[in-house]
């Protein structure tokens, strides 16, 4: 590192913050240092280029701002329908119709050789980037070493920084102009360094992958992604339904697997009051139990005069359910997948 560079790094740490590290002390120049430097080392032993290991280590920064993303991450409060509410919107909806119809070729591209469907890949769009429109403002190379100096998962972001200068090498990128989440995520479908290393794709048959500002190589990577986590297009993700009031609420995670036959002779009927479809298909169930309001209602005959009868609403959760979880380990955020899909066919 050039002494400027060694001289503007705690600079800015205490300049902004007084003392970024008052729990652990001063800003340790040494350690940084040995972090490139074993980041130089590990990099040479992937073959990674001089040129591309060069200008990873020109210049990195250590970002304060980013060290307080990493230890103060909000707890998620939302109830399920605020939280659907505020990501599956009238204008997301909206916007998702419009992309659908600027991209047809793109998006039945995906569906003709990975099997995923533009409305499955439209939902991941919006919901990552609101279909490319949230621009990721940290550049990666930063923001690794910034966590990696922080040390609560150096290993981790120092596989996701390596993942990147193989990916920049092997692609003919800039490294230093890749931006992303402060946490290490980008692109239209915010792929970390080693998901894209798995998965990503030529989309536009230009000999290169480059998630971030080619939209068919984004579409692609997303569609392999999937495809390889086992989507079925004949599948749907999840089913709107509604529960006997006394139902177990402790099976309402999705973690308890039962065939529909099974879920049906319990009680769970569709939102409407109708029958769940029946078979061996095993599904789970899923509620937002800690806001199941203590007297809810559902009445299958408005015109009856009998009573309506208390029930919990609930989401009966198939297979791609899970494979979505696989991608985003939140049972909200795949019910949210499942209703901006249903929404975008």
């Amino acid at each position: 590192m050039c002494r400027r560079a060694r001289r503007f790094i705690p600079f800015l740490c205490f300049m902004l913050f007084g003392s970024c590290f008052a729990d652990t002390g001063s800003f340790d120049m040494n350690r940084w240092d040995s972090i490139m430097a074993d980041v130089r080392t590990r990099a040479a032993a992937k073959n990674i280029s001089e040129s591309t290991i060069n200008a990873t280590l020109r210049s990195p920064a250590f970002i304060p701002s980013i060290v307080k993303s990493d230890k103060n991450q909000a707890e998620f409060k939302l109830t399920l329908d605020s939280y659907l509410a505020r990501v599956v919107n009238a204008n997301k909806i909206v916007k998702g119709k419009q992309v659908k119809t600027k991209y047809p070729t793109m998006l039945s591209r995906v569906d003709n050789v990975y099997g995923v469907p533009a409305h499955i890949i439209l939902a991941f769009w919006g919901m990552e980037s609101n279909y490319g429109e949230i621009k990721s403002r940290h550049k990666l190379v930063d923001a690794f070493f910034t966590l990696m100096y922080d040390g609560r998962r150096e290993k981790f972001f120092g596989d996701q920084l390596l993942a990147l200068m193989k990916t920049a090498d092997d692609n003919r990128l800039d490294i230093n102009s890749i931006r992303g989440s402060w946490a290490g995520a980008m692109g239209h479908f915010q792929f970390i360094p080693t998901t894209l290393a798995m998965y990503g794709v030529d989309g536009n048959g230009d000999g290169r992958i480059d998630i971030i500002d080619s939209v068919g190589d984004a579409m692609a990577s997303a569609g392999n992604y999937l495809n390889k986590l086992g989507w079925d297009k004949t599948q749907r993700i999840a089913r709107r339904v509604v529960l006997p009031a006394d139902f177990d609420k402790s099976l309402l995670d999705g973690k308890t697997k039962k065939t529909l036959t099974d879920w049906a002779a319990m009680g769970v009927l569709n939102s409407d009051g109708g029958p769940i479809p029946t078979g061996d298909m095993e599904a789970g169930l899923v509620a937002d139990v800690a806001n199941i309001p203590e007297h809810t209602s559902y009445d299958t005959n408005p015109d009856s005069d009998v009573a309506p009868m208390p029930v919990i609403n609930a989401y009966l959760t198939y297979p791609n359910f899970y494979r979505i979880k696989r991608w985003n380990n939140s049972n909200w955020y795949a019910i949210a997948i499942s209703e901006l899909s249903d929404k975008l066919r």
